[in-house]
């Protein structure tokens, strides 16, 4: 594989050279207090890229493992849980609730649509015993932007909790936690923050934690309440070489400034689309409204086979994308352009799109 590969892919993304050097320090004592110190720092600080007040704790795994933790947390056998699902991520909330033997009632959108909020809104009003609704913010697989704000002020009013998946655009794209309502918030390190995969965050709003408290969770290695009894060591050894690049990582976008690195992933995905209605090609999503600031999802016009656009850009000219996912696999191909992304890169990847096109 070549070291010069161009992942535009929607995660894993590019890492800066910043991060890998600051990942091969030696390493410390996980229990020690120089490491304490560095990870509960660290923990503060993600509360910024979050936008809450509330703790933000770092677990070991991909962003999975803190949607599993959200639900295996909060909810036991039989609970009632809402599933926005209007893609592959959105579905998979729903596995992890029938994993955990819940009851499930899936409120399914044609994938390449934005969430209805009226349909949530009379889901709420016929179930109102449901416990939590789940949703994804930015729907990796179809490029689709969620409407978290206008679902999290009608979940306020209910007794339910809210729980949403920004793995894939947290620190790329405007997200209020607090202000949206949002009570659990789960997020991954190899998105937009540009670090290797391995770790994952997950916010917890006080109303989500009377329901952790009041909950029989048969979590053990993900149990929240471990992490909370002493935030100043993880319950089980935590991956530290990883911790040193997550900090070299905030570093970045402090030095950058979370504002305008929204507004960089903004200009970035304004390129890509224009660029791709340049090329006579049509966005997946419906409404450019809820496009994606993080990834574009391109409809494949009938001659182009996609598995060979994708093969043919890797090979000559070192560029990866992404193809579509489940039913989508060969119909639509995705560009992300997410993290340390620039102008450079989106523009090299249209420009070879264009000459691949070009000569099929």
């Amino acid at each position: 594989m070549s070291e010069d590969l161009l992942l535009m892919i929607p995660g894993p993304t590019v890492v800066p050279s910043r991060v890998t050097r600051a990942m091969s320090a030696p390493i410390l004592p996980h229990r020690g207090k120089e490491f304490s110190d560095m990870f509960v720092e660290q923990m503060d600080r993600l509360k910024k890229v979050f936008r809450t007040k509330n703790d933000v704790y770092i677990l070991c795994g991909s962003g999975t493992a803190a949607m599993e933790a959200s639900l295996s947390n909060t909810i036991s056998s039989n609970d009632k849980v809402l599933c926005l699902i209007n893609g592959k991520f959105s579905e998979r909330f729903s596995e992890i609730a029938s994993n955990l033997k819940a009851n499930v009632i899936e409120l399914q959108f044609e994938w390449g649509i934005p969430v209805n909020v009226k349909s949530v809104k009379e889901a709420l009003d016929k179930n109102t015993d449901i416990k939590a609704v789940t949703m994804v913010f930015n729907e990796t697989s179809t490029g689709v932007r969620n409407p978290v704000e206008e679902v999290g002020e009608i979940v306020r009013g209910t007794d339910a909790i809210l729980i949403v998946d920004t793995i894939s655009a947290l620190g790329g794209d405007v997200f209020e936690s607090d202000l949206w309502n949002v009570d659990i918030c789960v997020s991954g390190s190899q998105k937009c923050f540009a670090m290797p995969p391995g770790l994952a965050f997950i916010s917890v709003s006080d109303k989500a934690w009377r329901v952790i408290d009041a909950n029989d969770s048969m979590a053990y290695y993900l149990n929240l309440k471990n992490y909370r009894k002493d935030k100043s060591h993880a319950p089980y050894t935590p991956p530290v070489s990883l911790i040193y690049g997550l900090r070299e990582s905030l570093d970045i976008i402090d030095e950058e400034g979370l504002e305008n690195r929204w507004e960089r992933h903004k200009d970035m995905a304004n390129i890509a689309r224009e660029g791709i209605k340049a090329l006579d090609m049509e966005l997946f999503c419906s409404d450019e409204a809820y496009c994606s600031n993080t990834v574009t999802a391109v409809k494949a016009p009938d001659y182009l086979d996609v598995a060979l656009l994708r093969k043919t850009l890797r090979t000559r000219f070192g560029i990866e994308i992404a193809g579509g996912q489940a039913h989508l696999k060969g119909k639509i191909f995705r560009i992300g352009h997410m993290g340390v992304i620039s102008e450079r890169e989106v523009n090299s990847v249209l420009t070879s799109i264009e000459l691949v096109l070009e000569e099929m």
